[in-house]
């Protein structure tokens, strides 16, 4: 790593078939990224198990989201692609943050209270102290920006609390991350509840797309997504689901609401729910084929992972050993 080269990390969970609001508001943004930084992005298999996993579907999910990751225009010759359960930095980073993570900070993690309510059979330590774990993946790597979308900006600003904490101790320790939120897509709401957020792991099928959606089931979900009893595609308060669908039109297209709102100006709900999908499924369609071909390749994926877990591993331990030695351990 040179010297003043600057860092991006970001991290996708392997739990669940990933959705339109993790291609737009992460994913598809993520290649722009490689000319001007160094890029780490790594499939957290981690912070996955904080839920009950069944083996065999985390491990097939761990190469299919190293695929997506690839067919999304993620090249592992121009960004380090890897898992973090491959570097064990992770897990060793993360017990440390622990000790410089306050109780106060973790309960009051939203998501923490949302999957306690969801997963209230198996309220673990590791759900309550996922962020920790997550502050270490991002400072291991002295992360410069981070992609996140709205859900997890409270994340990011403890993982900028941690690093001040443990850098006003010890300093000169940990670069202090900033956010990277994309103008548009940020956050994708459900196509059935457009107040709820869109979730890979939602039970209503219908309420959210997939990547790996084909075509004639996105324009479906599309034509049934829920609005409300007016008619003109226009933004406006209390109008939740055309909001929804124009943002979507807008992130995959890359028009301005003004733009959107005059080229469906007279056009009812139906036709532009059609066209939201058909540009959904037009930008998905190559994202599908490419993702096929790489899937087929185990051992093309295989060696992705290993160089980048080695190239990760570096860079990870060199952080790691200061740290350790500014606490006292014998390194």
């Amino acid at each position: 790593m040179l010297q003043n080269e600057k860092v991006c990390f970001s991290g996708v969970q392997p739990s669940g078939n990933l959705t339109i609001g993790n291609y737009l508001g992460a994913i598809k943004n993520f290649s722009t990224f490689s000319s001007e930084y160094r890029c780490f992005y790594c499939v957290v298999d981690e912070h996955a198990i904080t839920v009950r996993q069944v083996p065999a579907d985390l491990r097939r999910r761990t190469y299919e989201t190293l695929a997506l990751y690839m067919a999304c225009g993620l090249d592992p010759e121009k960004n380090t692609l890897y898992v973090q359960s491959h570097v064990p930095a992770h897990a060793e980073l993360g017990w440390i943050l622990n000790c410089f993570t306050m109780f106060g900070e973790l309960s009051r993690m939203t998501q923490f209270k949302d999957k306690s309510a969801r997963h209230a059979d198996n309220v673990n330590a590791g759900l309550f102290t996922y962020p920790t774990l997550m502050a270490a993946d991002i400072l291991l790597y002295q992360t410069d920006i981070v992609p996140v979308g709205i859900d997890q900006k409270q994340h990011l600003e403890l993982a900028r609390d941690i690093a001040g904490r443990f850098n006003a101790i010890h300093a000169n320790t940990f670069t202090v991350p900033e956010p990277y939120m994309a103008k548009t897509g940020m956050k994708i709401m459900s196509l059935a509840d457009p107040t709820k957020k869109m979730s890979k792991s939602d039970e209503n099928a219908n309420a959210v797309i997939y990547i790996l959606d084909d075509r004639d089931t996105i324009i479906r979900k599309f034509k049934r997504a829920v609005t409300d009893s007016g008619s003109e595609v226009r933004m406006g308060e209390g109008k939740d689901g055309i909001n929804n669908l124009i943002t979507i039109y807008s992130a995959f297209t890359g028009k301005t609401v003004e733009e959107i709102e005059r080229e469906f100006d007279g056009r009812g709900y139906g036709d532009f729910k059609l066209a939201v999908g058909e540009v959904c499924a037009d930008a998905l369609t190559p994202v599908q084929t490419r993702f096929a071909e790489l899937l087929a390749d185990k051992a093309g994926l295989e060696q992705v992972m290993k160089t980048g877990a080695e190239t990760a591993a570096r860079a990870a331990y060199r952080t790691l050993n200061k740290v350790k030695k500014k606490l006292g351990f014998v390194v």
